[in-house]
């Protein structure tokens, strides 16, 4: 795959996302998201903080370094859910399980 640059943006109260479009489509193809979840790549600016409205915001970090996949297990979930955790509150390297 081609690698597209990001284009750098000013950075706001929240940082800005990242990902270059590359990293995106190669992360969709390579865990095989269904068409059906609609993952959509952030808007030029955009900050984790916004997502749409249904949508949550996953870094390439909790697939990359994380080995993290979805959907997720259930054993995953049942121990989130045990704890009182959201996926959003784990670093990458707490979602190797």
């Amino acid at each position: 795959m081609a690698k597209e640059e990001a284009i750098p943006v000013e950075e706001g109260p929240f940082p800005v996302l990242k990902w270059d479009q590359g990293l995106f489509k190669q992360i969709v193809w390579g865990f095989q998201f269904p068409a059906e979840w609609d993952a959509r790549y952030p808007q030029q600016g955009q900050t984790a903080t916004d997502a749409p409205l249904g949508y949550i915001t996953l870094f390439s970090d909790f697939f990359l370094d994380g080995n993290f996949r979805l959907p997720a297990t259930t054993f995953m979930a049942s121990i989130l859910n045990y704890y009182g955790f959201h996926i959003s509150q784990m670093s990458p390297i707490g979602t190797v399980m």
